[in-house]
């Protein structure tokens, strides 16, 4: 069993910013699955779907950013899911916008959601997908820029990073190696 998890934050004036990158590409893992976010559980919005036989579940906390770490704790404990059956996707200030970048662990970096994330459940080793979001015309304050919206000749672009993000998730829950997905996807 996998759990996928887009960090992001659960209102609704904040889906099209840039700090939702990783629920947007969340729900590209649910529709890739053909299933709904349905269920709401350890402060989480859930959908659950099957991948090569195997169950995955995708997760949206609802925790708001800085606090997904409660929210994937949970999860991880009630699914008894492994560092290695984690997978995080979520927007990224140090990469150009559109790019995608798969690694195996590493540090939160400038992302207060992933520090919540390593700092709740003690580990950092698990496979995380990272949406970049760096506009160089756009010079604001970093809390500023991520919480604000998407530019409108911009969302093609990022509409397919997080679909390629998703098909990133996708490939590695269905046991494809993490060296070959980043191969594939990272860029």
């Amino acid at each position: 069993m996998y759990l996928i998890v887009g960090l992001g934050n659960p209102e609704e004036k904040y889906f099209k910013t840039f700090h939702n990158m990783g629920f947007l590409a969340a729900g590209d893992c649910a529709e890739a699955l053909h299933t709904k976010f349905k269920k709401r559980e350890c402060e989480a919005s859930i959908a659950e779907g099957y991948l090569a036989g195997e169950k995955v579940i995708i997760a949206r906390p609802l925790t708001y950013m800085n606090a997904s770490g409660r929210s994937v704790k949970q999860l991880m404990a009630k699914y008894k899911i492994s560092p290695s059956e984690l997978i995080v996707i979520y927007d990224d200030y140090d990469l150009p916008k559109g790019h995608v970048r798969i690694r195996p662990s590493g540090s939160a970096g400038t992302h207060n959601g992933m520090r919540s994330v390593i700092a709740e459940t003690g580990i950092s080793e698990f496979a995380r997908i990272r949406i970049g979001i760096r506009d160089p015309e756009l010079e604001i304050p970093l809390l500023s820029y991520v919480l604000s919206e998407v530019k409108k000749e911009d969302y093609d672009l990022f509409s397919e990073a997080c679909k390629r993000a998703a098909q990133a998730a996708l490939a590695i829950a269905s046991g494809e190696k993490i060296d070959l997905v980043m191969t594939k996807y990272n860029g």
